[in-house]
């Protein structure tokens, strides 16, 4: 497995052909991602590896295997030599042991890593050189890149000033609108190899609508899917020369602002309609179209835009109005959480939480009446609405409880 530049276009080369990137950020749903058209997973840290490995090659994927490396300001780690030689030391140990499986596609360094100018962060930079030294020198079979957050023009003049990774790797959501321009405007200094080891759609930050108190408001589902459909087809920069490909986020299940924001599954494996999108993407075959579809949800006939305020122990009324079905209601599923606001380090929770007694119940009507909680302060009301084809479509509604004086 190399990176190939030739006649002015970069590749990487596995199994002596040119391999582009169909594939996603997660750890797992591999037999799915291969049924869909996929060929390569992404992940974050070395959990787990040896499965997920064995698992991808069993469903003929390759995996970028991501190795943890802490932030540069962290420097009580970095300045300490043992803190360092161990994680050396580590990291050796899992690229001698997996280096030769047939899964295995490149080596990726820290995620989101800022790649500082400062001298007093030299010994960042002599920890995250000497990582990479070691893989070029253990395995040379196999690429070595690091991920950044959005085009950040500073890390990556200073990245290839003091560093020599094979690839740089990007994870971009609502900027990837303006790449090609970034691209084009740093040809000056950078024209190498690059990979978008994120995309999807705007999570729960800066750049997506909030409510009054905050709150961000989540796209249903099949806004989702058109979302990532309308980013590929004019975003995603296919025809560049030095493009070798992109992995979704996130396929899987997982907490993030909601337990249903980035989820492209349910717990329980069930697919969400981005999965059908990029299947059609992927394969090139016509969409079709098996999943529901939410045209709004409304909460007191208010939209979730509308700032919508709850009198305490008050009796509320959400409704789900469908565009489409895809087949035939199932079960429709109603739960009521705490707005999760918990962010640690400037890292969102990812603990699951637990649905309100107030409702948490399995339906097949679209409309619900519950009782507002009697404690003062954010909620969120979802809906998941499975079809008979067993696939998903999720929708919510974030509200306040106003206490009674």
């Amino acid at each position: 497995m190399y990176v190939e530049k030739k006649n002015g276009k970069y590749a990487l080369i596995k199994d002596g052909k040119p391999f582009f990137i169909n594939g996603a950020s997660g750890y797992s749903y591999c037999s799915v991602l291969k049924e869909s058209g996929g060929n390569t997973l992404r992940t974050w840290d070395t959990t787990n590896l040896a499965v997920i490995l064995d698992s991808a090659l069993a469903n003929d994927l390759s995996v970028i295997v991501g190795l943890y490396l802490p932030d540069y300001h962290e420097t009580s780690f970095f300045n300490n030599p043992e803190n360092a030689a161990k994680m050396h030391k580590d990291y050796q140990a899992v690229v001698k042991r997996f280096k030769h499986h047939p899964a295995l596609l490149m080596w990726s360094i820290g995620n989101e890593v800022i790649f500082p100018y400062n001298p007093s962060y030299n010994n960042f930079y002599k920890v995250f050189n000497g990582l990479v030294d070691m893989i070029h020198q253990d395995d040379p079979d196999h690429p070595i890149t690091t991920v950044l957050l959005n085009f950040d023009k500073k890390s990556i003049l200073n990245l290839g000033l003091r560093c020599d990774v094979d690839i740089i790797s990007f994870n971009i959501y609502n900027r990837i609108n303006t790449l090609r321009d970034d691209l084009d405007w740093m040809k000056w200094f950078w024209s190498g190899p690059y990979l978008l080891s994120e995309w999807g759609i705007n999570g729960p930050w800066g750049g997506t609508e909030q409510t009054a108190w905050g709150a961000y408001l989540e796209p249903t589902s099949g806004e989702k899917a058109e979302l990532c459909l309308t980013r590929y087809q004019q975003y995603m920069p296919v025809e560049d020369s030095r493009f070798v490909g992109s992995c979704l986020f996130y396929w899987g299940h997982k907490q993030e602002g909601t337990h249903t924001w980035f989820s492209l599954f349910d717990e329980a494996g069930a697919h969400s309609e981005t999965v059908g999108t990029m299947k059609s993407l992927w394969t090139g075959k016509a969409y079709k179209h098996e999943f529901p579809t939410v045209k709004t949800m409304l909460l007191n006939s208010k939209r979730a835009k509308d700032n919508i305020l709850l009198t305490a122990n008050a009796p509320a009324t959400a409704e789900v109005l469908l565009d489409s079905l895809g087949g035939e209601i199932k079960t429709i599923k109603w739960q009521l959480f705490k707005e999760d606001w918990l962010r640690i380090n400037n890292q969102a929770n990812t603990k699951k939480l637990t649905p309100l007694s107030q409702l948490n119940k399995n339906s097949t009507e679209l409309k619900v009446i519950f009782t507002a909680p009697e404690e003062e302060g954010p909620y969120r009301i979802f809906a998941t609405i499975y079809n008979t084809q067993g696939n998903f479509a999720t929708c919510n509604i974030p509200f306040y409880v106003v206490s009674q004086p």
